[in-house]
């Protein structure tokens, strides 16, 4: 875990399992960081990533989160990325052109310890080029992505995820719900 989290403090990139699937994350509070992640999956700079967190304190360290959201989180049964409306802490290159910002409270272990170690959230996207189907098993990660990153971890590698992603909801700021995935 130690080397992990030094890759990560020094804006390295890691391929890591998810409470979703296999994702390509960094340091979120690392604008450089969050570029190669970018370039990586050859994606515009234009679309958002979303950020996976460990705690409930860490999550309202960096959003206001509305009422309807902590409801969403308790009920909801499988993974869930709240998009909220803004962030005054995290970098500009993580949010979307309207300034909101996808969060997931993670529940996956490994996620968990990798987060509290590192003591900020990491990005969590597919480990794919955009447009290409998303990994649920590590042989289906491209190639050209696992060499692309500073660090892979190999943990369970061929076990599929239990879930193909996250829902992902928009809760405004007066507990407007949006379901923009289910």
């Amino acid at each position: 875990m130690k080397s992990i989290v030094e890759v990560l403090k020094n804006g390295g990139t890691i391929l890591y399992p998810t409470d979703t699937i296999w994702g390509i994350g960094c340091d979120a509070m690392n604008p450089d960081a969050v570029k190669k992640v970018f370039k990586i999956k050859n994606r515009a700079e234009s679309q958002s990533f979303i950020i996976l967190v460990d705690t409930e304190k860490r999550l309202q360290d960096l959003v206001d989160v509305p009422e309807m959201a902590w409801v969403i989180m308790d009920l909801s049964e499988k993974p869930v990325t709240i998009v909220y409306e803004k962030s005054e802490i995290l970098p500009k290159e993580l949010l979307a052109r309207d300034g909101s910002i996808g969060i997931r409270l993670t529940k996956n272990e490994l996620c968990k310890k990798l987060i509290s170690k590192l003591d900020r959230p990491i990005v969590s996207t597919s480990a794919n080029f955009s447009g290409e189907k998303s990994p649920r098993i590590f042989s289906d990660i491209n190639p050209e992505i696992i060499k692309s990153v500073d660090y892979c971890i190999e943990e369970d590698e061929e076990s599929p995820l239990s879930y193909t992603a996250s829902s992902v909801i928009r809760v405004g700021s007066r507990n407007q719900i949006k379901v923009i995935r289910e």
